[in-house]
């Protein structure tokens, strides 16, 4: 019988393999089976439709690059998306209330070991966790600062004015990161859970494929914070070809 070189260790590469990661919980009770689509569920609530979404909208607010009109053209589009309050809590908010507050009772049963362990997955599990509290009190707060407080009408002007506060700026800037950064991970995780990285080779492809997926995300949120915060439109160049 052939054995194969673990990607990141010995108990590191079995456990991924059987995507369970339960050497990040030592000490606590093995899960019951009827918690095993929950936690399939989680995963792939991280993904879709929370993650799909987050890549969307940053996509959405990349059009404050090209100018404050196309922003707010943008912007006024997914104001008036027919349906939108429905749509909003079966696809976005009940998806994330759900991933996070699974997300919180894994974490609050698990024990995190990563000055004894200090494995690469390990440290994914520590990364992801932190990540996710910074970006769940992100998103509430960005919700209601965004949502609510505008009655659902932000403008460019609104958001520009809010990113001069210095606090504001400083925790989008947080804020997004986090995001980012969780969304890699959870990538990375969800092949190894799903059993679609089981392999040595695969789990390191997962492994590159969530970094990959951070960084692109991370510097185009916080390309689109920065340049809010001093009015910059880079891609202003698009409308000057058109003249």
């Amino acid at each position: 019988m052939r054995v194969t070189r673990p990607a990141f260790s010995d108990a590191d590469s079995v456990l991924l393999a059987q995507g369970e990661l339960r050497e990040f919980m030592a000490g606590s009770p093995a899960q019951t089976d009827h918690s095993f689509l929950l936690r399939k569920l989680h995963s792939l609530s991280g993904l879709i439709p929370v993650g799909a979404y987050m890549a969307d909208h940053i996509w959405e607010n990349s059009y404050s690059l090209v100018s404050s009109g196309k922003y707010n053209e943008a912007s006024y589009a997914l104001q008036t998306v027919p349906w939108r309050l429905p749509l909003e809590i079966c696809i976005i908010w009940l998806p994330i209330l759900y991933h996070a507050f699974y997300g919180f009772y894994v974490w609050n049963r698990g024990k995190i070991n990563v000055s004894q362990y200090p494995w690469v997955g390990n440290w994914m599990f520590t990364l992801q966790r932190w990540t996710g509290l910074i970006a769940f009190f992100f998103l509430g707060w960005h919700v209601y600062s965004e949502r609510f407080l505008t009655h659902g009408k932000s403008t460019y002007d609104i958001v520009f004015q809010s990113m001069q506060n210095p606090y504001f700026f400083g925790f989008f800037l947080l804020g997004v990161s986090a995001c980012s950064i969780h969304l890699g991970v959870g990538i990375w995780n969800f092949l190894c859970k799903w059993g679609l990285a089981a392999t040595v080779r695969s789990q390191r492809a997962a492994g590159y494929l969530g970094v990959g997926v951070a960084l692109v995300l991370l510097v185009m949120s916080v390309t689109i914070v920065v340049c809010f915060r001093f009015g910059w439109h880079p891609l202003d160049y698009y409308l000057q070809a058109q003249k």
